[in-house]
């Protein structure tokens, strides 16, 4: 099982990787992991710098359809140079990436092959610019949903930054993403496909849907939540799993082996 990594924005193919040393480690030995650079260069994220003394990245400089395009081919040249590539996981921007590839592809390119048979999204969503590019159906609702869970998640990002500069303030058993005030969601109770923040999933065409073998794992507690859901509705045969933590890569034990086992009976799914 060969997998192409592709982190989020402002951390980096060695950030990633170190991010999910606990998933790989409960995988057989037979799984292979490529974990890439983005092509620019950006600040990074926050709170990364005080635990990464690396370079950062991000997939485009701004969320433009020119420069998320741009990105696509950029994908698109990688994965001919140094695929082949069973799947493909990615965290955060990645996920953008990598679902907005597949929505052009399904709704302007679909007799092309796609370069690969499944996606692993972690905390990660669909640009709203890319769903209006393509026509599809959004609502102001979707972008008031989008605006204020960014603003949250801006919020958090502040509050995490603090931390990281004062490490005496994290205190045993605390939850760095416990304290989040004002959530959009109940992470108990899944929407009514009529309105998944906004997007009436029943109005969608049939076209645009994500079709390949895709994992969800998203957190309770990030605010981005919502977007995360949104993905996760637009494709036909997903596994879902919430990790109960915030904006982040979740490496309990616990989680490690569930997220695992996801992609073990996603490998015998793909015949990887």
């Amino acid at each position: 099982m060969r997998i192409l990594g592709l982190h989020g924005q402002g951390t980096s193919a060695y950030i990633f990787k170190s991010q999910t040393v606990a998933l790989r480690a409960k995988l057989p030995k037979s799984y292979e992991f490529d974990f890439v650079d983005a092509p620019f260069h950006c600040a990074p994220a926050p709170g990364i710098k005080v635990l990464f003394d690396s370079s950062h990245y991000t997939w485009w400089p701004k969320a433009t359809i020119n420069g998320i395009k741009g990105a696509h081919k950029w994908l698109i040249d990688y994965i001919e140079e140094n695929g082949p590539y069973d799947a493909v996981i990615c965290f955060s921007q990645g996920c953008s990436l990598v679902s907005s590839f597949l929505l052009y592809h399904n709704l302007e390119t679909p007799e092309e092959p796609l370069p690969f048979k499944a996606a692993i999204f972690i905390c990660g969503g669909l640009p709203l610019g890319v769903l209006e590019d393509l026509n599809l159906p959004i609502t102001e609702k979707a972008h008031a949903v989008n605006d204020a869970t960014g603003a949250l998640l801006k919020k958090k990002a502040g509050a995490l930054i603090d931390l990281a500069k004062n490490l005496d303030k994290i205190k045993p058993g605390m939850g760095l993403w416990d304290d989040v005030n004002g959530l959009l969601h109940d992470p108990s109770k899944m929407p009514d496909e009529t309105d998944v923040f906004g997007i009436d999933f029943t109005a969608m065409p049939k076209g645009a849907m994500i079709k390949i073998p895709t994992i969800h794992i998203y957190g309770a507690k990030d605010p981005r939540w919502p977007s995360s859901v949104q993905l996760a509705y637009f494709c036909e045969n997903r596994k879902e799993y919430d990790h109960g933590g915030g904006h982040d890569i979740p490496r309990s034990t616990d989680v490690s082996i569930k997220i695992a086992k996801m992609l073990e009976d996603l490998r015998e799914e793909i015949g990887a």
